[in-house]
């Protein structure tokens, strides 16, 4: 019963908070910054809410994932960037102005796209399997997302904009709550299907790695053939390559209620800060002064 309380009511409620601790990082500034240069803005969110999870469909094939596992690939493929995008891009020099926008939109969107890849994953992996087939309801999903999504972002830039400095000190417990959030969940799922967790890691590990690896190679890749200066390539691969494993574990554990379907994005919520640390270590040298990197 304990265990219910924390996925169904202690999720969603952390969800919240680290949902409104982004909307703190921001500011209308930001939106005109960005909106002077939409070619990144543009693509970058492209990627992230179509590209990626279309992929991931791809990567499912590819690597014959189980039809749980592969649901729940496509799940945090569809997912948007998180808070962690942002502070990493911060941290390694990149355009944070364009990471936070990015990471709104694809939120805003998510809403929508997120139901949509998920059921469409359910129909093709799930629902030949069983006779009564597995869906996500498509109005309550929307209606979930835009209160642990949407909602909490807006109010987050209303403090921001009425109490700066209750944002400025907000802002830091936030960040911290979104990582300890994760590792109790990945924790709990690891618990949950101890039975199975190796086997699970085994086919699940792979997936996430190369989700990850896909995401980072798309930011650089579509950079490049666009003409996106490299301050802002950096960014767009730390978008697409760090994704908000909260909203991937919400979906599974308490609208599919499935901690097979977690997995995947629970593998990738941990292996994610280390291809992040490693974008860090790289833009921090690209910016070094002989580097040359454009800025803006």
């Amino acid at each position: 019963m304990e265990q219910n309380l924390l996925i169904e009511i202690g999720l969603p409620i952390s969800l919240i908070i680290i949902m409104a601790g982004m909307g703190l990082t921001l500011t209308m500034r930001d939106f005109r910054q960005v909106l002077l240069y939409p070619r990144a803005m543009i693509i970058g969110s492209l990627a992230q809410v179509a590209v990626l999870p279309l992929l991931a469909f791809v990567l499912v094939w590819l690597l014959r994932l189980p039809p749980a596992l592969a649901v729940g690939l496509v799940v945090i493929a569809a997912c948007p960037g998180g808070t962690m995008s942002n502070v990493l891009t911060f941290l390694g020099r990149g355009n944070v102005a364009l990471s936070i926008i990015v990471t709104v939109i694809a939120s805003f969107v998510t809403i929508i796209s997120l139901p949509m890849f998920t059921n469409l994953a359910l129909d093709l992996y799930v629902a030949r399997d069983i006779e009564a087939p597995v869906r996500l309801p498509l109005v309550d999903t929307i209606i979930t997302l835009f209160v642990v999504i949407l909602l909490p972002v807006l109010a987050g830039m209303l403090v921001r904009a009425r109490k700066p400095w209750l944002a400025d000190r907000a802002e830091r417990f936030v960040g911290l709550f979104g990582v300890v959030v994760l590792a109790v969940l990945v924790a709990l799922i690891v618990w949950q299907t101890r039975t199975e967790i190796v086997t699970l890691l085994v086919l699940a590990g792979p997936a996430a790695v190369v989700l990850n690896v896909v995401g980072i190679a798309l930011g650089f890749a579509a950079s490049r053939v666009f003409g996106i200066n490299a301050r802002d390539a950096l960014t767009l691969a730390i978008e697409l390559g760090i994704k908000n494993g909260t909203i991937g574990l919400m979906v599974t554990l308490t609208l599919l209620d499935s901690y097979e379907m977690a997995i995947p994005s629970a593998v990738y919520g941990v292996l994610m800060f280390a291809f992040g640390a490693g974008l860090v270590v790289y833009g921090r040298r690209a910016t070094a002064p002989s580097s040359g990197i454009q800025r803006r």
